[in-house]
């Protein structure tokens, strides 16, 4: 791995992490920005449209983003929202942390809509999600809609849908640094400057660390090694007011990454870049917004083949070249219909294309024999309309429905031989028929006030999401297993319903929801075959692992309980907060044919029990303590229930001293009790750790 990345030099020594919530004031006096309430804010920033009307209905959670954590650990907090594995972004294979919510998982895509002042953030590859590239600094909030169904949105929302907003700065610098465990460093800067009647913001991250052996202890051998990281980010954005009622809203994104497993030949390196341009009218009587935005990716990760003693390793398979794009748009219009009623119309476009370049059948002096290109493209393109109705002072009512065709286009899978006897000769050359359906979407539900503490809600929806170029065409490996693609996937098809409550009285919030899901045409790895033997789309897979292909499964059901508690002590105890949340899933795999031996089984790496709890104090000065607890069940490994990964508890805790109003010492420790939290296990019984107990020591300064 590089010891400084290019990035780098973006940053000053003295650049940011450990960012506490003393640096995240908002510009209360920006006429523009659309504001909701929640208990653990005075006031989160929404950067698009206004809220609906109609989102009161559905199981909503509201939060500001912890500048003093990760983005994806900030948002691990939210009960039934997981990624795939357990493990984060500084040891994680960047292709398995795609996000989902309710247990609608077993694939390392995500099922829940993840997305960043209305731009979709999900690889336009893969699915995964490139946490590395946010910068909690300059992100203000969140707005977690679990359920799916989301007509507004687009494909792919059939778990819940993520939405993150920037934050309004003003004139602003803020700049410091942490120092951790096993040589980490994290490091972050903030810049904000009113210019006129507009806002410039720039923001850049960096992350780096010698990293801890992913192995556990009793299993490692000769080959095992800490699994050193180095990350980093840039962001500009400029907003400005073109008119009294329209706004300009620009964004630029780049970000870097790269990691290691944890022994030879397991590097992985992620880069990519993102622009958006959006124009929004809040104040009109016709409120509207038009987005267009385009990402840009690319990976490239290679495996390594470790003997069963762990005391040698050889390179196995390598995706030396994995580029895609992902390019959109969007409108949106509000009609004024009525005083009770509100009308949203609008349409979206989105297209991805992708190509991934492969070497396997390794020789004995890491040659490689075979090379695989393989891609294609997709393409959606969708009309909505949604309504909703206050009819009465006590119920509203809410509605809609969406159509889209969709395509996949241009796929093709090639083989050739790169060595003696016949270099040069194509050994497969599939051309992939062109394929395209329409797809229906609809969600609607109704909210009731008993009186003013108290709320029923309930909701009824459908979702759909089309399969990823990655799951499409792509073969990857775990360790000594291999999982071939499948180019014949179909889109998967979700209906849910759920119903719910909301009490609020004074400084406690209680909501309770129950649902109920079935994800027909779940994409999931079936496996197929154990090894050794050469299997098609993957090559050769060793006496120690498995064959595994995507394919369709009947269905997942998910069916479960989410209790949000929080408790607003201010009036005690002046800025202490208590918020505490549990999630209940019962998911089931309905499979038949080459998934029949799954049928009936949990979906793979999806708990049935998710705890969350938290106690803040913090004083206006910035000084405070935190304490947060994490507790994750019993999940499965395999689709097939054999392989479990034990539960866990993790509890991690924050101190903070103002020293004076423009600086801030912090020290953080991540795991207090070094639990060891199981993020795989091996069809041959080894197990991989997510983090262990890390301790952070750091600075922060305000310039202005």
């Amino acid at each position: 791995m590089k010891k400084y990345i290019s990035a780098l030099p973006l940053l000053a020594p003295l650049c940011l992490a450990s960012v506490p919530a003393w640096g995240q004031e908002a510009d209360g006096d920006d006429e523009n920005q659309v504001v909701i309430a929640d208990m653990r804010r005075t006031e989160i920033v929404v950067t698009g449209l206004p809220v609906t009307l109609g989102e009161g209905v559905y199981s909503t959670i509201e939060t500001d983003i912890d500048p003093s954590r990760t983005v994806e650990n900030s948002l691990r907090d939210i009960p039934g929202l997981q990624q795939f594995r357990r493990s984060d972004a500084r040891s994680a294979n960047p292709t398995s942390q795609g996000v989902t919510l309710r247990g609608l998982g077993g694939n390392a895509s995500s099922r829940a809509l993840l997305i960043l002042d209305g731009v979709p953030q999900a690889d336009p590859f893969g699915g995964w999600v490139a946490w590395p590239g946010y910068d909690a600094l300059a992100l203000g909030s969140a707005r977690i809609t679990r359920g799916g169904g989301s007509v507004t949105d687009g494909q792919g929302a059939i778990s819940g849908t993520i939405e993150l907003f920037s934050d309004t700065v003003g004139d602003r610098i803020e700049l410091g640094a942490a120092y951790g465990s096993r040589n980490s460093v994290d490091a972050d800067l903030l810049f904000g400057r009113e210019l006129g009647q507009g806002q410039l913001t720039i923001s850049a991250n960096y992350a780096r660390g010698d990293g801890f052996i992913p192995i556990i202890e009793s299993q490692r051998g000769s080959v095992d090694r800490p699994a050193e990281y180095e990350q980093a980010g840039l962001a500009v954005r400029f907003v400005a007011s073109l008119s009294d009622n329209v706004e300009l809203q620009t964004n630029v994104r780049a970000f870097t990454d790269d990691r290691e497993r944890g022994f030879a030949f397991s590097e992985n390196h992620n880069d990519g870049a993102d622009a958006s341009i959006r124009l929004i009218d809040r104040n009109s009587d016709w409120q509207w917004s038009a987005l267009a935005y385009v990402q840009i990716r690319n990976f490239d990760v290679s495996f390594g083949g470790v003997a069963d003693d762990r005391n040698s390793v050889s390179r196995v398979f390598e995706q030396f070249s994995v580029p895609s794009t992902g390019l959109g748009a969007r409108f949106e219009v509000r009609s004024p219909v009525g005083d009770n009623v509100e009308l949203r119309i609008g349409g979206d476009w989105r297209r991805t294309e992708g190509t991934t370049k492969e070497n396997f059948f390794f020789a004995n002096n890491d040659t490689p024999r075979r090379s695989r290109t393989a891609g294609g493209s997709t393409a959606t393109y969708g009309a909505f309309v949604e309504a909703s109705l206050q009819a009465g002072e006590a119920l509203l009512l809410t509605g809609g429905g969406r159509v889209d065709f969709w395509s996949i286009d241009d796929g093709f899978r090639k083989e050739i031989e790169l060595i003696d006897p016949f270099p040069g000769a194509v050994r497969t050359d599939e051309q992939f028929a062109n394929r395209s359906d329409t797809e229906f979407t609809g969600r609607g539900g109704f909210a009731y006030d008993i009186n003013d503490q108290l709320t029923f809600r309930g909701a009824a929806y459908l979702g759909w999401r089309l399969p990823t170029l990655n799951e499409l065409f792509r073969p990857f490996r775990v360790g000594s297993d291999a999982t071939a693609a499948n180019e014949l996937l179909e889109p998967e098809r979700m209906k849910g319903a759920e119903i719910g409550m909301d009490w609020t009285s004074g400084i406690a919030k209680l909501g309770i929801t129950a649902f109920y899901n079935q994800l027909d045409n779940a994409v999931a790895n079936i496996t197929l075959a154990n090894g050794p033997g050469v299997f098609p789309g993957v090559g050769f897979v060793a006496a120690d692992g498995t064959y595994s292909q995507r394919q369709n499964l009947d269905a997942i059901t998910s069916r479960g309980v989410e209790i949000d508690v929080a408790f607003d002590l201010g009036d005690l105890v002046e800025g202490l907060a208590v918020r505490a949340a549990y999630s209940f899933v019962d998911a089931e795999v309905d499979g038949s044919g080459d998934a029949a031996a799954v049928d009936g089984f949990r979906p793979a790496q999806v708990p049935r029990h998710n705890v969350t709890g938290s106690i803040v104090w913090e004083n206006e000065a910035g000084t405070g303590i935190s304490l947060s607890a994490r507790y994750v069940g019993q999940q499965f490994e395999d689709d097939v229930n054999i392989l479990s990964l034990a539960d866990a508890l993790t509890i991690d805790g924050r101190m903070a001293l103002a020293v004076t109003d423009r600086l801030l010492v912090e020290t953080r420790i991540e795991n207090l009790l070094d639990a060891r939290v199981e993020a795989a296990v091996s069809s041959n019984g080894i197990i991989e750790r997510a983090f262990p107990r890390t301790f952070w020591v750091g600075l922060r300064a305000r310039i202005e």
